[in-house]
Order: C-alpha cells, then sequence, then structure tokens
C-alpha cells in the first residue's frame, strides 16, 4: 500500500483547478436561492421575517449536488492519475520465485490441523495454482539446505515432490537458516530476470539475522525475500511421523510457538512478512508482491510510459448521470443506504460469511450444533481445544480428536487423551495419559478407575524359552567346515553395458514412483559431501 501511495501521481495536473469551482458554483446557487437575500431591499426587514415561509429541514439530492460531485470525480479523471508503467515488450512476464521451505522439527507441531508442515504444503499447492505457470523454484532446509527443483512451470511435477516432503527427509537436524539463503543466493546468481525467495517457517533464528541484513543492503542485489510465518503464538505440541509426541530429556512434551513479534522484527531490516490465513489473502498477497517486484525492477531498468488510470472514473459518473434523467430530482439516501446494508453481506471470504456469526460466538456455534447430534459441523466451529476433542470423539474420529486435547496441558485434556487412545487400542499410552490427568488431579476416581480398566486389557510378557534363556552365547561349534576353493577363485571384472536411454528411463521411473526416497539418499549424500568435502 504505501508503495502503491508513493507511486501515485497526476499526468496533467493542471486540470486539478476545476476542483476549486465546487465550493464557488455550491456558494453562488446557495445565494441565489436565499429568499431573504432577494427580498430585503424591497421589503422591511421586520415585515419580511413574517412573509417568509421556512422550508422543511431535510436534505435532497439536487442538480446542484450532481454537478459538484461530476466536478469531483471528473477533475481526476482528465487529470490522469497513474501508479504504474507498462509492460515493457518482449520482456519476461511472469516473476520467478524460489521456495525455501522449513523441515525442521517443529514443522510437525499440531498447533494447525493436521500438521505445521502438511498446512504449508497445502498453502503452497494453492500459491502455484494462482501463479498460473509462472517460473518456481522448490529449495528444502533443516539444519542443512538442499535443492529439490530448480525453475520449472510443470505443476504436476512441483505437486509430486511437494507431497513426498517430511521433516525425516533431511539427515542434519536443527534449523540453519543463514546457509539456506545462501544456496539460493547461489542458485539464482545465474539468473537474468530477478527474482523473489520465499521463506515458508516457523521461525528465522536470531543467528540468520545478519545474513539477511547483508542480502537486503547489497547494492547490485536484484532479488528479494519474503517470509511467511506458519504456525500459532499458542503453539502446540511436536508430533512427528514416525512415533508419538516429541519429549525433551525430562520427559516433557515439546511446545512449539510461533513468535510473531519477531517475525515482523524483519520489516527493519527491509523484509516483508506474513502469516498462514485461513484465507486466501496470504496467497494473493504474496503473489501481488513477487509480480511487482519484478516490475519494479524493469520500470527502473527501461524508460516506459506511465499507464492513464483515470478511465476507472467512468464507472461512477455514468453511475451518477443516469440520475439526470429522474423526475424530480430527489433521491432519499437513508432508504438507499438501508438496502445496501441489507442486499450486501458484510465485507471479506462471503464464502465463510455465515449470518450465526452476527449473534454467535464459534464456541456457541459449536455448543449448538453439538447438543443436535451434528458433531462433524460442530467440530467445524469449536475454538476450545477440549470441546473440539470432544465433538471428534463424539463422530469417531479418534486421531484427530487426540490431535485437539493435545493442544491442552490441563488434567481434562490427559484424561480424555486416555480416552481416545483406549478407544484407538494404543493402551500404554493410553495408561500414561491417565497417570499425567492423575497428576494434575487428585483424587479423580474416573481416572482412577479408567486406568485400573487399560491396565487390565494390556497382554502380560510371554515368558521366553527356558532352553534359551540357559544356552550359553559361545558354546564350540560341532564342525567347522573350511571353503577349500576360495584361494583357488580368481578375481574378474564383470563389464556391463546398458542403453543410456534405458538407463534414464529407469532412474525416472524410480524418481516418479519413489521421490522420497531418491531425495532422502540425495540429501544423505550432499550432507557428506559437505562434511568431508
Amino acid at each position: 500500500m504505501s508503495e502503491w501511495w508513493a507511486a501515485l501521481h497526476f499526468l496533467r495536473p493542471q486540470w486539478l483547478w476545476l476542483l476549486l469551482a465546487i465550493p464557488i458554483i455550491y456558494l453562488s446557487f446557495h445565494l441565489r436561492d436565499d429568499i431573504h437575500a432577494r427580498w430585503e431591499r424591497y421589503i422591511d426587514p421586520e415585515l419580511l421575517d413574517h412573509l417568509i415561509v421556512a422550508r422543511k429541514r431535510h436534505w435532497r439530492f439536487r442538480p446542484i449536488h450532481m454537478v459538484c460531485l461530476l466536478i469531483l470525480l471528473g477533475a481526476p479523471a482528465i487529470a490522469g492519475p497513474t501508479w504504474k508503467r507498462e509492460q515493457p515488450p518482449f520482456t519476461e512476464d511472469k516473476a520467478p520465485l524460489v521456495i525455501a521451505l522449513d523441515l525442521s522439527q517443529t514443522m510437525d507441531a499440531i498447533d494447525l490441523d493436521p500438521t505445521r508442515l502438511e498446512r504449508a504444503k497445502l498453502k503452497l499447492r494453492d500459491l502455484l495454482k494462482v501463479r498460473d505457470g509462472g517460473r518456481t523454484a522448490l529449495f528444502v532446509y533443516a539444519g542443512t539446505a538442499h535443492m529439490v527443483l530448480p525453475f520449472t512451470t510443470d505443476f504436476s511435477l512441483l505437486d509430486l515432490y511437494l507431497s513426498s516432503l517430511s521433516t525425516s527427509l533431511i539427515p542434519s537436524t536443527g534449523k540453519n537458516t543463514a546457509k539456506a539463503l545462501h544456496a539460493v543466493e547461489n542458485f539464482l546468481n545465474d539468473e537474468s530476470v530477478p527474482g523473489t525467495i520465499l521463506f515458508v517457517t516457523d521461525e528465522i533464528e536470531p543467528q540468520a539475522l545478519p545474513a539477511f541484513r547483508q542480502f537486503t543492503t547489497q547494492g547490485d542485489n536484484q532479488n528479494d525475500i519474503l517470509v511467511m510465518g506458519v504456525g500459532t503464538s499458542g503453539g502446540g505440541p511436536v508430533r512427528p511421523a514416525s512415533n508419538g509426541f516429541l519429549t525433551d530429556r525430562f520427559g516433557r512434551r515439546v511446545y512449539a510457538k510461533l513468535d510473531v513479534s519477531a517475525l515482523r522484527s524483519l520489516s527493519r531490516i527491509d523484509i516483508a512478512v506474513t502469516t498462514l490465513t485461513l484465507n486466501d489473502n496470504d496467497i494473493e498477497w504474496i503473489q501481488r508482491r513477487v509480480q511487482h517486484h519484478l516490475q519494479a525492477v524493469q520500470q527502473r531498468d527501461s524508460q516506459t510510459r506511465w499507464v492513464d488510470e483515470g478511465y476507472w472514473f467512468t464507472i461512477p459518473i455514468a453511475a451518477i448521470a443516469i440520475f439526470w434523467f429522474r423526475k424530480g430530482w430527489t433521491v432519499r439516501w437513508t432508504s438507499a443506504a438501508l438496502a445496501v446494508i441489507f442486499v450486501l453481506p458484510p465485507s471479506g471470504d462471503l464464502s465463510r460469511f455465515s449470518w450465526m456469526d452476527l449473534w454467535l460466538t464459534h464456541d456457541q456455534q459449536g455448543y449448538y450444533y453439538f447438543e443436535r447430534g451434528e458433531y462433524k459441523e460442530a467440530a467445524g466451529k469449536f475454538e476450545d481445544p477440549i470441546w473440539k476433542g470432544l465433538t471428534l470423539s463424539r463422530a469417531g474420529d479418534y486421531e484427530d480428536a487426540l490431535n485437539a486435547f493435545a493442544l491442552s496441558d490441563t488434567a481434562e485434556a490427559w484424561y480424555n487423551q486416555g480416552n481416545a487412545l483406549a478407544h484407538m487400542g494404543k493402551y500404554p499410552h493410553a495408561v500414561q495419559a491417565y497417570q499425567q490427568a492423575l497428576v494434575r488431579r487428585h483424587p479423580w476416581p474416573e481416572a482412577q478407575e479408567n486406568l485400573a480398566l487399560v491396565e487390565s486389557l494390556i497382554p502380560k510378557a510371554k515368558n521366553k524359552d527356558k532352553d534359551q534363556q540357559e544356552e550359553a552365547p559361545n558354546l564350540p561349534p560341532d564342525q567347522v567346515k573350511f571353503d577349500e576353493q576360495g584361494e583357488q577363485g580368481k578375481k574378474t571384472q564383470m563389464r556391463i553395458k546398458l542403453d543410456p536411454k534405458k538407463m534414464a528411463e529407469i532412474w525416472m521411473r524410480n524418481i516418479q514412483t519413489t521421490p522420497a526416497d531418491f531425495l532422502r539418499r540425495r540429501f544423505a549424500m550432499q550432507a557428506a559431501e559437505e562434511r568431508h568435502p
């Protein structure tokens, strides 16, 4: 918004002097309609006051108002407002974008359903659809940074690799955003078209700020950086796909929170930041910034004409001119305003608008559906994690219910986690959940009864075979046989010649069927090369 406002100017500013005619015309008509001033020269003032009939004090839209409004709109239209230049011919019209996706462990936090990483991947798919053929490259990083795909316009290929990404692919744990920035910088050095780097992450660590500051202060650097924060300020436990929740050395669950204030502090070094939203506002903002950056660089490096945007004023001017044909020139704006309010819904995402939002909170709406047994609808409304989890449990979705309960650390949340785990048949984990609930509230008869019941359902470990337990590990063998031909064999080298085209087909087939395994092996090899150059 600030850049658009800074670029706004008029191609023919001398026409703005017409605006001075508005007060002159309005005052002249006002004086003409003043009956007292018109007759005071002919009638005694004391008698004139009694002869004048006072008008009713209600506002009417009269011809004088229309004339003034048309001048108010027409003068800027003729002056030629503009804020952007024409697109130069024979140049790249699709802004290149490099996506750097964070694959560190904290991206497995479940404060966003189902996880931060999966929600970010959904957003990136929406972004790729909006780009409509724009050149896009994909990088991932954690402790090390790796390129997944170079610039491509193939949406299906990007979607294939994006679907296979997980936090377990990168062998080096941690988070090194500065290394990812340097890797993307080196990749963009050979590009002739200015591009934009989009970091999709839940944290920009303080150690990476000097690298970002150096990037923005380089005089010859034509690339731009955007950051999209993923997560919530409330945070949530980290739940990798391979096992249960991530815990620290004391056995407590690790909670990851999005530090929104730290991300917004990047604006001090001229880096624009947004956060993941439920609607498409973040996607539209990113695409608009990416395209605007390319146009700004091209306009700075070329001599092009400014686009006259005055034609936009013709729409309201034509709408107002319709009233010239109305008999009586009267429009009651109160009734018109009420009609607009009741006909048009509130601004925002119209597909998500509900009239219940005007009267009930989301939790109240969820309880409304909960009482009527519409559990799926209620789960989509509840914001309270306990009520959301209870609703999902009633619907039989115990996996999502467990994720909802895990967002709270209260005794009730742990008790309900135990119930969900018990329904899923994970009795040992249910026992741990009930024990955590009793730690936070004791005594609790219901939790104690459920704990005893679940413990009775856990099968006892079978005793191992006594013969196997008593067998010594280092008994002497009954007989030892040596391969007498082992030393007589000759060493030979086998050379297999394969058609390079067939090898390429096999390689591409393996990539398409198992991209995750392919990336895991490639990342491991690159990490090993970095450790032992």
